[in-house]
């Protein structure tokens, strides 16, 4: 593979880390503070909308599975063909109808079509990996590509959007009264306008943002469209036959390693998803960090673009489970920052999670290949199953995350988070502490217990990279 076409193949993932991340850090703020939501309403637009995602999944990779090839590959024209109806989805999410009774019926149906268009996407982009070469060691390195494009689609998502939006988050009414150093000398003042005005400024700043985002979808197809190739099956004889979609799923429910690596990795997605959509609120009204937010999250992205290719290389030298490690590093250092709320060490966590979470991106896309070669092993004269192993993995990966974030924004609601005020009470504080500290650290933990007992090692993807050439 040229690096042109690994660069133009990466690049065409990055939009939906782009509006990915901008979703991830600041929807659940937007619907808490800006629409006016209340929190049990904010858990159930992000918790069905993940829902539809996941659902969606598997439906994909039913008719992708299905489709037929064409001029242009089987898979890219679906690529081509949700993409606008993604970019419009995307913006009516973050616009503030000027009706307030229906917003959470409008908000859900947004987001639940971006979910749905998204993974329509996502499903035939991802299983592309294996229709662009049949080296391990190439199709290893695209994915390096990807995902160092893709984080730096997540550091631009929540760079553009925090800086675009970052003057709706900035109180000017929440003042301390210099004769009286306590706590109780904030105002309680609303710092937001009334919320049925869609013209307001923070309103206005929220759809700019998404506007923006939206070009960066197009631009985004437009390079992936005309830099890269999508050959024919390259691992099916003329006499395969293609494995039909139940019998196809059924299959991989079975297979061993599959059914370990999604369930190592959907624990630690989660609880990265619920570092990702708590952190502005933690920084908020947690850590009295409100003016710093923007910052810490392109931090956090910054270090996680550069740590790819570190991670790239340490995977390739000691192994991709022995890199798996690396996930665990932002635990110690999140948890002192739950502990005592310090602007130095708030940038030390941000850095450090970087890190974590660029582990955490890399390691199953690298991973999953290789259990699809293990797979065709097991299974060799059949074809059609890359979709199913791709849309499958995303489904449960989304569903936990859904899971995760409704229990979250349910979690700010028993404790009675209101919207808008200068000062939470000890409950939400302290429910965020956990959100952002004890939780993830415990699924992150049984995440990489799973993961010991992967089977896949360096030996065997030798070895199984030698029988598929054989047996091609």
């Amino acid at each position: 593979l040229s690096i042109c076409s690994k660069l133009c193949y990466a690049i065409g993932g990055a939009p939906n880390q782009v509006a990915g991340s901008a979703a991830a850090f600041f929807l659940q703020i937007y619907l808490l503070d800006i629409a006016h939501i209340t929190p049990f309403h904010a858990s159930l637009v992000l918790f069905i909308g993940k829902a539809t995602g996941a659902v969606t999944d598997p439906v994909a990779g039913f008719f992708i599975s299905k489709s037929r090839w064409t001029k242009i590959g089987r898979l890219m024209p679906w690529m081509l063909a949700c993409t606008p109806f993604t970019v419009a989805s995307y913006f009516f999410m973050w616009y503030l109808p000027p009706f307030v009774s229906g917003r959470v019926a409008w908000y859900l149906t947004f987001y639940c079509l971006f979910q749905a268009l998204t993974t329509l996407f996502q499903v035939p982009y991802s299983a592309l990996t294996m229709f662009l070469s049949t080296d391990q060691k190439e199709r290893d390195s695209a994915t390096a590509y990807r995902m160092t494009m893709e984080v730096l689609g997540t550091l631009i998502g929540a760079a553009l959007q925090g800086q675009i939006v970052a003057s709706a988050h900035v109180s000017h009414h929440c003042t301390v009264d210099p004769s009286v150093n306590t706590t109780d000398s904030w105002h309680d003042t609303p710092t937001f306008p009334d919320p049925s005005d869609p013209l307001s400024h923070q309103a206005k700043v929220y759809m700019i943002a998404a506007g923006v985002i939206g070009g960066v979808y197009i631009l985004g197809i437009v390079i992936l469209f005309l830099g890269v190739k999508e050959k024919d099956d390259p691992y099916a004889l003329n006499s395969d036959r293609t494995i039909p979609f139940c019998k196809g799923l059924g299959l991989t429910m079975k297979h061993g390693p599959y059914v370990k690596l999604t369930a190592s990795f959907l624990l630690i997605s989660t609880a990265v998803q619920l570092e990702q959509s708590n952190f502005v609120l933690f920084c908020t009204h947690a850590a009295d960090l409100r003016n710093h937010f923007q910052y810490l999250v392109v931090t956090i992205l910054v270090s996680a673009a550069v740590s790819i290719p570190f991670w790239q290389k340490f995977l390739q030298r000691f192994g991709k489970k022995c890199a798996a490690c690396g996930i665990s590093w932002m635990i110690p250092f999140t948890v002192m920052l739950v502990t005592i709320p310090n602007l130095i060490l708030a940038y030390l966590v941000a850095f450090v999670s970087g890190l974590s979470i660029a582990a955490s991106l890399l390691l199953p896309w690298s991973m999953l290949p290789d259990v699809v070669d293990n797979f065709r092993l097991q299974n060799p004269h059949g074809k059609g199953h890359e979709t199913i192993f791709y849309s499958s993995y995303v489904f449960f990966t989304k569903m936990s995350a859904g899971i995760g974030l409704g229990i979250s924004a349910a979690g700010l609601e028993f404790t009675g988070y209101k919207p808008g005020i200068c000062r939470q009470s000890n409950d939400v504080i302290l429910t965020l502490k956990i959100l952002i500290g004890a939780v993830p650290a415990i699924l992150i933990l049984v995440g990489l217990f799973i993961l010991l007992f992967y089977p896949i090692t360096e030996e065997s993807r030798k070895e199984a990279k030698l029988a598929l050439e054989e047996l091609r």
